[in-house]
């Protein structure tokens, strides 16, 4: 059976929105958008391209497909090409008949669990509302976390209040850190969280 990993940049108070461009997404009133491109350099974008080579499937949310369909389809680089030709998939309640070619439309997140057993690695990129709902339903097996030294007291956060399930993950591999900052951290599922320990007696 495959994997599923949500990749996500996020910053230190938890927000994912809108890291692309200024208008990526302003909803809610957010104002930061394209808060990523200062911190980039060499090594987190060969750390982005080594994850995008070794997915064999992606998977979005309806906003973020909306934002790659309307990209990517129209870039030769690298990246482009790899995801133009990867099998694709959008989790949307309205889309049926999704235009990127390669994509196929899910009516749910029940649906996602099939996939396991089709590809290796699936990657779900940004779609912060279908990562979580996916680990509502325990289907993510893998966080890659690109985690940038930001904080915006705003904008959409993974696990808003009242938001997520009880959950325990650990760390995959060392962090990585990079020369302007942002931190990469990969989070393998672990289980129910241990508590009721007292410290002392540990």
């Amino acid at each position: 059976m495959g994997i599923l990993s949500v990749d996500l940049f996020i910053t230190l108070d938890g927000v994912y929105q809108a890291p692309g461009g200024p208008d990526e997404d302003r909803s809610g009133g957010f104002e930061f958008g394209g808060w990523q491109a200062a911190y980039s350099d060499q090594e987190s974008g060969d750390a982005i391209v080594a994850g995008i080579d070794r997915m064999d499937a992606l998977l979005l949310g309806r906003k973020t497909y909306d934002i790659f369909a309307g990209y990517w389809p129209n870039q030769s680089d690298h990246i482009g090409e790899t995801f133009n030709a990867l099998p694709k998939f959008v989790v949307s309640r309205t889309l049926t008949d999704p235009g990127w070619e390669g994509t196929t439309a899910l009516a749910n997140v029940k649906e996602v669990a099939a996939l396991k057993d089709r590809f290796n690695d699936i990657h779900v990129i940004g779609s912060g509302d279908l990562a979580r709902s996916l680990l509502e339903a325990d289907l993510v097996d893998r966080l890659n976390l690109y985690l940038y030294p930001l904080t915006f007291g705003s904008g959409k956060r993974l696990f808003p209040d009242g938001a997520g399930v009880p959950a325990a993950f650990r760390l995959a591999q060392p962090p990585q850190g990079f020369s302007k900052g942002a931190v990469a951290l990969v989070y393998e599922r672990a289980g129910a969280p241990v508590t009721g320990i007292d410290i002392s007696q540990a």
